[in-house]
């Protein structure tokens, strides 16, 4: 197992109530300022994402590679950049992870096509890769005494649960008040904050031993995933009989094969088959995997049901989404001082069924302005399953793992969350895409010359588009469902099998 090094110098480590005590605490506030940019990033952009697709002409199938290119690439490369972080130097990578941030998030704000949007998102999910668990490595080498690592880690579990409400509202707040391009731009100023106070506080810290990188896996993943993502993309714009969706589906597929063969075979695999091949953690993450899909793919909708039909701002749409948010507060904390009690799996299953619940609620929504009966409920419903499906995912990914297997289990979730947005955002846009573009066509048919009353054009672009999200959100909801019923078969461990404390999340 490897051994970490770190500087007995002034931000690290000194007598409590010292000058590098206080130090400590400031290391805390700008991980706490990187983290939270890293968790907004995953949705900041969501509210504003209507008003980049009108400006910068975004086709309807398009339009979601700037929610997955961020989180595809961000999930697949974050165990390689914890390992790069460890291995490289801790300070080192969080700056470096800050600069690329920023620089990326410049890009995307200056964004004058959307190819030039798509690629600096995947450039913040690259580089925020190398951020997140640089941070969080660095929090962990700064507060070394139990007590203060506690509170330490309570502020930074707070943002990552937290940001992405945050995220939504700021969101909001600057497309509304500013452009949608500050929802990026926002992140360079708070960066060059971050690095100038970084630089004489952190102190750099390395492991040591074995500093090789699974590079061939780290490949493998990243565009086996794309591959997916692409052929999802390719089904809205074409169909899914198309050959090149079929292609690049299948390549997509044989590509994660070759993966799971190379992590077998490797010393230093980017994710070890023993971390998912135990029956209670692989099951919990296949639930992530599902649950994560199908809520952060739906909630596109959410918001584009809200700002397109209801005609909601940006600001009122992100207020909108925080129903799921309070009810993520009322069961997160519940189902933590639940799970010694009965175990992990009935809260799995519960929450999942709860999440499907409410996404299905969904489902009928209409036309008109009627969010308090038909989208909060909803909201809530999906908030109260998210809370316990995921403090119970981030207890369960812990059973039985061993020390050297720790800090790989729990960035698996979070690798697991983002991959899972990525896909489910790809694959619900690809359905609501070509339903809306079916329903069109059907009805085209049937009206005949009356399309050519304004009106009628209205109407069919509104029913068209609750079809599409309709279909999306019904999806969705079986999706969940699965996820239920794998939760329900793999999942048996017991209340004693827990570990007394859950993973860190990084985004």
């Amino acid at each position: 197992m490897s051994q970490t090094t770190l500087d007995k110098a002034p931000g690290t480590r000194g007598t409590p109530g010292g000058d590098a005590d206080k130090r400590r605490w400031w290391v805390l506030v700008i991980i706490s300022i990187a983290q939270l940019m890293v968790v907004l990033d995953a949705t900041i952009v969501t509210v504003a994402l209507p008003d980049a697709q009108a400006d910068l002409g975004m086709s309807d199938a398009n339009k979601q590679w700037v929610v997955t290119a961020y989180a595809l690439a961000f999930g697949a490369l974050l165990l390689l950049g914890g390992r790069i972080a460890d291995f490289w130097g801790r300070k080192k990578a969080f700056v470096t992870g800050m600069i690329g941030f920023a620089l990326a998030s410049a890009l995307g704000g200056a964004a004058q096509n959307e190819i030039m949007l798509f690629g600096s998102r995947a450039l913040q999910g690259v580089f925020a890769a190398l951020l997140a668990p640089a941070a969080l490595a660095m929090l962990t080498v700064t507060f070394t005494e139990a007590k203060e690592r506690a509170k330490a880690f309570a502020v930074y579990g707070g943002i990552s649960a937290g940001g992405a409400a945050i995220g939504l509202l700021l969101g909001g707040v600057l497309t509304e008040y500013a452009s949608w391009r500050w929802c990026l731009l926002v992140n360079v100023p708070i960066a060059i904050l971050a690095i100038v106070a970084a630089m004489p506080i952190m102190r750099e810290s390395r492991a040591h031993g074995d500093t090789r990188y699974d590079i061939p896996g780290a490949v493998t993943v990243t565009l086996g995933l794309a591959a997916l993502v692409y052929g999802f993309t390719r089904a809205a714009e074409e169909s899914w009989t198309d050959s090149l969706t079929v292609a690049m589906l299948v390549i997509g597929v044989a590509l994660l094969v070759v993966f799971t063969y190379i992590e077998s075979r490797t010393n230093h695999a980017l994710l070890p088959l023993r971390i998912v091949a135990d029956r209670n953690r692989g099951g919990a993450l296949l639930v992530m995997l599902l649950v994560g899909a199908a809520f952060i793919g739906s909630t596109l909708f959410m918001i584009y049901y809200m700002r397109i039909v209801l005609g909601y701002g940006a600001v009122k749409a992100g207020a909108g989404a925080l129903g799921i948010t309070a009810g993520v507060l009322v069961t997160a904390g519940a189902s933590a001082a639940l799970l010694p009690k009965i175990g992990p799996r009935i809260p799995l299953f519960v929450g999942s069924l709860l999440a499907a619940g409410g996404t299905f609620w969904l489902t009928f929504i209409t036309v008109e302005r009627q969010y308090v009966t038909h989208m909060l409920p909803g909201m809530v419903l999906i908030g109260l399953g998210l809370g316990l499906v995921f403090t119970s995912v981030s207890s369960t990914a812990l059973i039985g793992i061993g020390e050297h297997d720790a800090g790989a289990a729990s960035a698996s979730i979070n690798a697991v969350q983002q991959v899972g947005g990525a896909l489910g955002t790809a694959l619900l846009n690809s359905v609501a895409t070509s339903a809306t573009d079916s329903f069109i066509a059907d009805k085209k048919a049937s009206l005949g010359a009356q399309l050519a009353d304004p009106a009628v054009q209205q109407k069919l672009f509104f029913d068209s588009q609750l079809d599409g999200y309709t279909t999306a959100f019904a999806w969705a909801a079986a999706i969940m469902v699965v996820g239920a019923i794998l939760a329900a078969v793999l999942v048996n461990a017991g209340k004693d099998a827990l570990p007394s404390e859950g993973a860190v999340h990084m985004g």
